[in-house]
């Protein structure tokens, strides 16, 4: 793949709002059959490497590269040669003259990314670090397109830990006109104080509003979609040993839809019935959890698509 053409995606912030649309089209497009996977990405080799647990956003990818028509190559954690010291631009020299895109799960730093990002012909996919999942953003918001059409003046409230997923959507969210997005965390877990700064920024920009609060009283009304997130973060742990009982009045149940009738539900999976959200709400008529979680492939078609210079 020539350098010219390849593209990270390592942050939503390094998007335009004309690539992020983009993005978000290609993949309803995706979903919604308007598109079909062919030979997209013939020729291509894709390297796939998590360092984390991963259901959803690992086959989601190694699908999407195969039904696009690339060849992928799957690393474990402890199959590379960092693990005995070589330094992570030396890995990504060598890999770069082999693979034309890495998909990486760090959950940990994003420097590990950027150091990956250094070479100069091998696309680099952040499939999850600590502070953002950005793949995530473009899955939800395919889904939101693809179920209501717009994207633009939807009222979404997100309930549970401002993670990296909270930290994607917040980031993404924002950019579109007219959109209320409500993030309700957990005292002391909270979004990044920058990334809510940074988030109601773009806000600000778009013609969008974004706040957040710390409590369940009074539930907010009127709303299109319902959002949560598992409590327990893939690759973190929590230093308070009574994190359970700060956490437990977020629970999203049905209580939640008495003033949002005719909500959606989303959860970035995986879920916790009985902890997160509640079995009625998760297996329930409105939950699109599952729809969400198969256009975690038709996004990562799109992803593979732009990074590679091919849309």
């Amino acid at each position: 793949m020539s350098s010219s053409a390849m593209r990270h995606l390592i942050s939503t912030a390094q998007l335009t709002d004309t690539e992020l649309g983009n993005l978000v089209r290609r993949g309803a497009e995706f979903s919604d059959g308007r598109v079909r996977a062919g030979e997209q990405l013939a020729g291509l080799v894709a390297g796939i490497h998590f360092l984390k647990t991963s259901t959803r956003t690992r086959t989601s990818f190694s699908a999407a590269a195969l039904r696009l028509g690339a060849k992928i190559i799957s690393f474990g954690p402890d199959d590379l040669q960092t693990n005995t010291g070589e330094t992570l631009e030396d890995t990504a020299e060598v890999l770069s003259r082999m693979l034309d895109i890495l998909v990486i799960r760090t959950a940990g730093d994003p420097a590990h990314l950027h150091a990956l990002a250094s070479q100069q012909r091998m696309a680099v996919v952040n499939a999850m670090t600590a502070d953002e999942h950005p793949t995530q953003a473009v899955a939800d918001l395919t889904t939101l397109l693809s179920h209501f059409g717009r994207i633009e003046g939807l009222r979404i409230c997100y309930v549970g830990e401002g993670n990296n997923t909270a930290a994607a959507l917040a980031l993404t969210l924002s950019r579109f006109k007219g959109v209320h997005l409500e993030l309700r965390t957990p005292p002391g877990y909270g979004l990044d104080p920058l990334v809510l700064q940074r988030a109601q920024a773009n806000a600000m920009d778009a013609g969008a509003t974004l706040v957040e609060l710390h409590s369940m009283t009074s539930p907010p009304e009127k709303l299109d979609v319902i959002y949560a997130t598992r409590w327990r973060t893939t690759g973190t742990s929590k230093a308070d040993p009574d994190w359970m009982d700060v956490f437990t009045p977020f629970r999203v149940t049905t209580s939640l839809w008495d003033k949002s009738p005719e909500a959606v539900f989303l959860h970035d999976l995986p879920a916790h019935r009985g902890e997160d959200v509640s079995a009625e709400v998760l297996d329930g008529p409105r939950s699109l959890a599952f729809d969400q979680a198969e256009n975690k492939m038709y996004a990562a078609m799109a992803v593979l698509e732009w990074c590679a210079g091919r849309s």
